[in-house]
């Protein structure tokens, strides 16, 4: 189903003018109603607490705690990437026979017994490895730094090698909490060879098979305990200059951003890509106000290692992206966009920052390459077109103060927040003028809706069926309508709750 199967109009006059009509008092009253009538519904614990968030909500930003990081590591072809399948529940993670084919560190929402957290892939950890797997072993020791606690995979069938030793070592280093995870012992029989790898020091080893299952649900059990409710390494700081991330594949000019903003030649700038070794952050005033810029290539590279750069600088993305409040993506014009560049564009999306998107070398842009980039943008970047355009010169400085504008418009939009009151309103007028269409014979309803959280903002709707995914984009088309939500992500969650049995 897409958004055309519904028909719905552009634009309706007659809706925003309804909807202006509603008092405030009215909008109280009939959210008060929605929400008594969910007494009727099967309620869980979680529904329970996010309704009783709701009066403390109205009006100011609300954040979500950040959800702990569970990191997987250890050397190639051990099984981390089927061991993260299993967790998961689904076939997300490449898994191959042979090793090094994961080749980013990648994040995945997980829960286990009600808890949720992040899981992070990564690819093997090599001591000394030349090439594509000193990338791979330098993505591996960040994955590390970035997690609350890791699970160090080994193939019990080799046993304990002089790389999984040095390992260990690096594990130590780190003082994260560790469990030690033998994988592939699938029967009883196996478990004698997991019950060798005490000698790494680590304590007891976890015996289980990722293929099989067996064993898993025990480990999981073992890394919640140490895992904390809330991450110390995700956390974000608020307070003080906003925070900005400046992003964007090897070479388009993001170091330059930064040091024409700064006036001085902060970050290393130069003809080959990647030279941007590790996140610069740096006070820069622009428009009159302080803010913190990141400046985020961080690749280390050599000419002949093409294949690591990209997933080396999608890791420092992300990191820096965690402790940024608003992304600066940004594109060169001369060249023609790459799936590299949407990829960062995604990145930026699932990391639930505020977001711009900065044009660069935009004084060298001809007549035929601007007709081709438009045609470029309204294709690949249609799922961001409410994103601010700024069109730049880094080197020369042209139009960077109209950075600041969009930024400020990104972040405020970001930290906005509807009175529930308000939100209900919407919705209910929305419902009653464009109705869901009925599927096999039933017809959803929304019973109630509240915003969960800002930055991102986040709503929550409570409804009697699956609402369909075009239905669900065209509501959060009308959110932006009607209240403008430029420059940020809007997520949408339904619970769909059945009446209580009486």
């Amino acid at each position: 189903m897409n958004d055309q199967e519904f028909a719905f109009p552009e634009d309706s006059p007659e809706f925003v003018k309804r909807l202006e009509s509603i008092t405030s008092e009215e909008e109280l009253a009939r959210a008060n109603a929605l929400r008594a009538g969910l007494a009727d519904y099967e309620l869980d614990d979680e529904d329970i607490q996010i309704l009783e968030e709701l009066g403390q909500a109205d009006g100011k930003p609300v954040l979500l705690p950040a959800l702990p990081v569970l990191a997987i590591v250890g050397r190639p072809n051990v099984g981390k990437s089927a061991l993260v399948n299993r967790i998961l529940g689904r076939r997300e993670a490449v898994v191959e026979d042979k090793p090094g084919v994961t080749r980013d560190r990648v994040s995945y929402k997980a829960e286990w017994n009600g808890r949720k957290f992040t899981l992070v892939d990564t690819g093997g950890w090599e001591p000394d490895a030349k090439g594509i797997d000193k990338s791979v072993a330098l993505q591996a020791e960040i994955a590390i730094e970035l997690a609350d606690a890791v699970l160090f995979v080994v193939d019990s069938t080799v046993g304990a090698t002089s790389t999984d030793e040095r390992v260990v070592k690096m594990l130590r280093q780190t003082k994260k909490p560790v469990l030690l995870v033998a994988n592939k012992v699938d029967d009883e029989r196996q478990e004698a060879e997991a019950s060798s790898l005490w000698s790494l020091g680590l304590g007891e080893p976890h015996p289980v098979s990722a293929l099989h299952g067996r064993g898993v649900a025990d480990l999981l059990d073992e890394a919640l305990k140490v895992l904390p409710e809330v991450s110390a390494v995700a956390k974000q700081e608020f307070g003080g200059p906003r925070k900005v991330a400046i992003i964007g594949r090897p070479n388009v000019g993001k170091s330059s951003l930064l040091n024409k903003a700064t006036g001085s030649e902060r970050a290393v700038v130069n003809e080959l890509a990647g030279t941007t070794r590790d996140p610069v952050d740096e006070q820069v005033e622009l428009g009159g106000k302080v803010w913190r810029f990141i400046d985020t290539a961080g690749i280390r590279r050599r000419v002949h290692l093409s294949q690591g750069a990209d997933f080396y600088a999608s890791l420092r993305t992300a990191a820096a992206l965690e402790r940024a409040e608003v992304a600066i993506v940004v594109f060169d014009v001369t060249q023609k966009l790459s799936e590299a560049d949407i990829r960062i564009v995604d990145l930026a999306l699932e990391s639930g920052r505020a977001l711009v998107l900065a044009f660069n070398k935009w004084d060298e842009l001809d007549e035929d390459r601007r007709e081709y980039l438009e045609r470029e943008i309204e294709q690949d970047l249609a799922h961001v077109a409410w994103a601010p355009r700024v069109n730049i010169s880094a080197k020369t400085g042209r139009h960077l103060e109209k950075l600041v504008p969009a930024l400020e418009v990104a972040l405020a939009s970001w930290d906005t927040r509807i009175a529930t009151g308000k939100l209900n309103a919407f919705i209910s007028e929305l419902s009653m003028e464009f109705p869901h269409p009925v599927r096999g014979g039933k017809q959803p309803r929304i019973l109630f809706a509240t915003q969960a959280s800002s930055r991102p903002p986040k709503f929550v709707l409570f409804t009697t069926g699956f609402l369909d995914p075009g239905y669900r984009r065209f509501i959060v088309r009308k959110l932006r309508e009607t209240y403008g939500f430029e420059g940020t992500p809007i997520e949408l969650a339904m619970r769909v709750r059945e009446k209580r049995k009486r």
